[in-house]
C-alpha cells in the first residue's frame, strides 16, 4: 500500500510538474486597460523587449558556437559536425552539393541579431500595440501565417480563395522566437539578411531603421509599411534598444 501511495505521489508530482513547465510565466497584459498612450506604450515595449533580448541571445549562442566551427572547418570532428548540421537544419540551409566551409558561411549570414528597434516597432504595428485579436486569442504579436487548416486563426476579411491562417502560439516567447527565425531564414529578407553582414563586416551595427528598408516582403503595403515602421522607431526612440 505504501508503494502504491508513493507512485501515485510521484505521479502527480510529473503531472503538476510538466504543466508547470508549460504555463506561460509571462503571459501578454491586457494593454487595452491603459488610457494614456505614453503609458500604453511604455508598458508595451517593457514587455515585448526582455522577451526580444531573449530571443536574439539565442541567437548570439548559436553563432558563437558557428565561430568556434570556423575556426576548425577542416578538421572538424564527430560532435562537431553534428553540430553543423544541427544549426543548418534549424537555420534551414541546404547542405546539398555544399562544402562545410560554405554551410558555414550561409548560416553565419542568418545567425545573427535582429535589431530590437525592429522587433518593437513591428510588434506594435502588426498587434495594434499588444491588443489585436491574433494578439490576444493567439500570442501572435507579429502577424505571421500559416498554412494547415487549424493551425491558427481565421482571418475575418480573409479574400476568397485564400487557405492562410494567422498563426496561434502557446506562449507571446514563441511567437518572438518565431518572427526572429522568419528573419532569419525566409528568402524574402535575404536583402536585410545581406545588408546586416556587410555592416558587421565593416564593425558597423546594423540598426532597425537601417535594415526596415528591407521590408518590403513584409505587407502588402511594401514602401508604406517600411515608411511606417520607420515612423514608429523615429517616433518612440527606439535606436536606443539597439545599443542595449
Amino acid at each position: 500500500m505504501l508503494f502504491k501511495r508513493r507512485v501515485l505521489s510521484f505521479l502527480i508530482l510529473s503531472v503538476v510538474v510538466f504543466f508547470a513547465a508549460i504555463i506561460d510565466r509571462n503571459p501578454l497584459p491586457d494593454f487595452s486597460q491603459y488610457n494614456q498612450v505614453k503609458e500604453k506604450k511604455s508598458a508595451f515595449f517593457d514587455y515585448i523587449l526582455p522577451l526580444v533580448k531573449h530571443s536574439n541571445q539565442l541567437v548570439i549562442e548559436d553563432r558563437k558556437q558557428l565561430e568556434v566551427l570556423a575556426k576548425n572547418i577542416d578538421d572538424l570532428s564527430f560532435f562537431q559536425q553534428r553540430e553543423l548540421d544541427g544549426l543548418a537544419e534549424d537555420y534551414f540551409v541546404d547542405r546539398e552539393n555544399r562544402s562545410d566551409l560554405q554551410i558555414v558561411e550561409q548560416l553565419l549570414l542568418r545567425a545573427d541579431p535582429v535589431p530590437a528597434s525592429l522587433a518593437l516597432a513591428q510588434a506594435a504595428i502588426e498587434s495594434a500595440w499588444g491588443t489585436s485579436r491574433f494578439a490576444v486569442q493567439g500570442n501572435n504579436l507579429f502577424g505571421q501565417w500559416c498554412y494547415k487548416k487549424g493551425c491558427g486563426l481565421v482571418p475575418l476579411q480573409r479574400n476568397s480563395g485564400s487557405q492562410h491562417e494567422v498563426a496561434k502560439f502557446a506562449t507571446v516567447s514563441e511567437s518572438v522566437e518565431s518572427y526572429i527565425r522568419n528573419i532569419n531564414t525566409h528568402r524574402a529578407y535575404a536583402d536585410l539578411r545581406a545588408t546586416r553582414a556587410s555592416l558587421r563586416s565593416t564593425d558597423k551595427a546594423a540598426s532597425g531603421y537601417q535594415l526596415a528598408e528591407n521590408l518590403l516582403e513584409y505587407s502588402e503595403l511594401r514602401e508604406k509599411y517600411v515608411h511606417e515602421v520607420q515612423a514608429v522607431i523615429r517616433i518612440n526612440n527606439l535606436a536606443r534598444y539597439d545599443k542595449l
